[in-house]
C-alpha cells in the first residue's frame, strides 16, 4: 500500500474524462448523433444496411455499424431507437435459426452479453438474400478484440517479458528503459525497471520478472509527483474501469524522477489524442476499394432527439434474459400496491416494471 502525505502534490499531469466507455458498456436508445459519435481512436470497420434487430425491434430495418470497440445498431425509420454494444460485455457470438418478421425462417447472428449484473441477448438478421457479411465482420472483429487485450487492459503478473526483454505488441515502439525504479506496493519496496513505450508503461522486478505490471495509457487518470514517507515519488492513478488503483514508484535522484515523469506525461498526452486500441480487421470491401468505410452524412433528426420518448424499462425487457446471478431477494411490503413483493434488483422500481406492459393506447 502506498503511503502518501495529504496536500503535498508537487507536479501533476491529468487527463480528465478519458475513460473509454464504448467497449465497456451496453447503451440503449441514445440519440443517433451520440450513438454514432466516434471517440478518439475509434474506427469504423464495416457498415451494413438492411439489418433487422430481430430480438428487440422485429420488423424494423436498420443499420449495423461495426467499430473497433463496439457494435452500433440504429433504426432506419425511427432515429431514437439504437443500441451500442461494447465488445467487453459480449460473452459469446454464434449463429441461430430464427423467425424474422421481414425474412421468415433464416439464420441470424446471436449475441450473449452481460452488463451491470444483467444478462442480455441480441439477434441481428441480414435482410439481403445470400449476404453473410454481418457474420464475417462481426465475428472477425470480436476475435481481433479478444486477442488484443494487452492494448486496453491493466495486466498484473503476465507473461509480457522474455529474458528481460519486453514482448512488443504490433505497432508498439520502445522509447526508454529506466533501471533503479522502486515499486512502493510494500513497506520495503521492490527494485525493478520501467519500460516506456508509445502504448503502455511496464514495470517488472529485477529479482523476478514475472512480478510485473503492464499499464496502458488509456487507463491512466493522472501522473503526479507527490511527497510520501519515502520522499518524493511518482504517483499514477488509474481510472475506474481498471480498478481505480494508486501506484507509487521512487526514482533517484530527483532530477531523474522529474525527467521520467515528464516523458511519461508527454507520451500519455500524445496517446490520448490518438489511442491505439489494437483491434485491426480489414473487410473484403475495403480490400477491393482500397479505401476506409465512413459514415454517410446524417439526416436532420432533431425532432426525434428526445431520449426519454422510449422508456428504458421497455428496452431492458426486450433484451434482458435474466435479472442477476444472485438468488431471489426476500419479500418486502410495497405500500403502493398493498402486497409483499420480492426485493427488486438494482436499477428497477415498481413504476418501471409497470411500464414494461405496453399501453393499449399505442396499439
Amino acid at each position: 500500500m502506498l503511503l502518501i502525505w495529504p496536500h503535498t502534490q508537487l507536479v501533476s499531469y491529468t487527463m480528465d474524462l478519458f475513460e473509454t466507455w464504448e467497449d465497456q458498456e451496453i447503451q440503449f436508445d441514445l440519440s443517433i448523433s451520440k450513438a454514432l459519435k466516434m471517440r478518439n481512436g475509434e474506427k469504423i470497420i464495416d457498415r451494413l444496411e438492411f439489418i433487422e434487430d430481430t430480438k428487440g425491434n422485429s420488423g424494423d430495418k436498420g443499420v449495423l455499424v461495426i467499430t473497433n470497440l463496439r457494435a452500433i445498431w440504429h433504426s432506419m425509420t425511427i432515429a431514437r431507437i439504437s443500441l451500442s454494444i461494447g465488445y467487453n460485455c459480449i460473452q459469446d457470438i454464434s449463429t441461430r435459426i430464427v423467425n424474422s418478421r421481414l425474412k421468415g425462417i433464416t439464420e441470424a447472428i446471436y449475441i450473449q452479453a452481460k452488463y451491470n449484473g444483467l444478462r442480455y441477448e441480441f439477434v441481428f438478421t441480414n435482410l439481403i438474400p445470400g449476404n453473410t457479411r454481418h457474420f464475417t465482420s462481426f465475428i472477425g472483429v470480436f476475435k481481433a478484440y479478444n486477442s488484443s487485450r494487452l492494448y486496453r487492459e491493466l495486466k498484473l503478473r503476465g507473461a509480457i517479458l522474455k529474458n528481460g526483454r519486453l514482448r512488443l505488441l504490433m505497432f508498439e515502439k520502445m522509447y526508454s528503459a529506466v533501471n533503479g525504479v522502486w515499486n512502493l506496493s510494500s513497506e520495503q519496496g521492490n527494485l525493478g525497471t520501467f519500460m516506456i513505450t508509445n502504448i503502455r508503461l511496464v514495470w517488472y522486478a529485477e529479482s523476478n520478472e514475472t512480478f510485473n505490471i503492464s499499464l496502458p495509457y488509456i487507463h491512466i487518470n493522472s501522473i503526479k509527483i507527490r511527497e510520501s514517507k519515502f520522499g518524493e515519488v511518482l504517483v499514477i492513478e488509474t481510472n475506474g474501469y481498471s480498478g481505480g488503483f494508486t501506484l507509487g514508484f521512487r526514482i533517484d535522484p530527483k532530477d531523474r524522477l522529474r525527467s521520467v515523469t515528464k516523458e511519461l506525461s508527454s507520451l500519455f498526452r500524445i496517446h490520448s489524442q490518438a489511442p491505439e486500441f489494437g483491434v485491426h480487421f480489414v473487410t473484403t470491401e475495403q480490400v477491393e476499394n482500397n479505401e476506409p468505410i465512413t459514415l454517410p452524412t446524417l439526416p436532420n433528426y432533431d425532432e426525434f432527439e428526445d431520449e426519454n420518448t422510449i422508456g428504458v424499462s421497455n428496452t431492458l425487457a426486450a433484451y434482458s434474459v435474466s435479472k442477476t446471478g444472485k438468488e431471489d431477494g426476500l419479500p418486502q411490503y410495497d405500500s403502493s400496491i398493498g402486497l409483499a413483493i420480492e426485493t427488486l434488483p438494482d436499477g428497477y422500481t415498481m413504476k418501471s416494471l409497470w411500464e414494461v406492459i405496453p399501453s393499449t393506447n399505442n396499439k
